[in-house]
């Protein structure tokens, strides 16, 4: 059985596999190769130069697209008291406290992105770490997604903010807009996403950081993206 059906490979034989693109030209060239049905994602594949399985060589963080992801993000927030109005008043598509927390323990997962204020989260990690942990959603100070401004928190990621970390492989994706995005749009949200990369280089990593740097949209072929000119966006 093929890997990849005709129309990929079709599409394929338009990237150049030995060349290396400027951003300008990866995100020209991603709109075209993008022709699914729906509005594909268009997603940046850094690989590092880390060991993943030194706890010193975690990479994590957080960015602020100033284009956004494209996406629509439902934003559930945990919290009580005063953080309620707050949440509600930033835009939260869902506030509660352990009435909201229960509703998840019973199957309900509408969301995309949870965040919580400091006095919920022993309730939140005793109950919700082993429902919410394995899908990328519990909240973690790490991510910006624990604070006492639950407000400011719901703004960020109604905004176009996304947390990036690198897998068991050293890789990290991202999604950097859609391929309606203009080639401009695209470029300067991965300019921004680049820069948050490299800020996030551990202190114990050595050699050369960023290895290797992909885009591509999510039903197309990717490109190799040049790393001295990464960052002209």
């Amino acid at each position: 059985m093929a890997l990849h059906g005709k129309r990929y490979r079709e599409l394929a034989k338009k990237v150049d596999k030995d060349r290396a693109y400027s951003v300008e030209e990866a995100a020209a060239l991603v709109k075209e190769l993008a022709s699914a049905k729906f509005d594909e994602t268009v997603e940046a594949h850094f690989r590092l130069g880390i060991d993943p399985r030194k706890s010193d060589q975690n990479v994590r963080g957080t960015v602020a697209l100033p284009h956004g992801t494209g996406k629509t993000v439902r934003v559930l927030a945990i919290t009580q008291g005063d953080g309620v109005a707050a949440a509600e008043a930033a835009g939260a598509d869902f506030v509660g406290g352990t009435d909201i927390i229960e509703r998840i323990l019973g199957g309900w997962m509408d969301f995309d992105a949870v965040v919580a204020t400091p006095d919920m989260m022993a309730a939140v990690g005793s109950k919700l770490g082993r429902v919410l942990g394995p899908r990328g959603l519990l909240p973690n100070p790490k991510a910006g997604t624990v604070g006492l401004d639950i407000g400011g928190i719901v703004r960020a990621l109604k905004a176009g903010q996304i947390e990036f970390r690198a897998d068991k492989t050293g890789v990290v994706h991202a999604p950097i807009g859609k391929a309606s995005f203009s080639s401009a749009q695209i470029a300067e949200n991965f300019a921004a996403l680049r820069s948050a990369v490299e800020a996030a280089k551990p202190e114990a990593a050595r050699g050369q950081y960023v290895k290797t740097i992909h885009v591509a949209s999510t039903m197309g072929p990717s490109m190799r993206i040049a790393l001295g000119a990464a960052t002209e966006a």
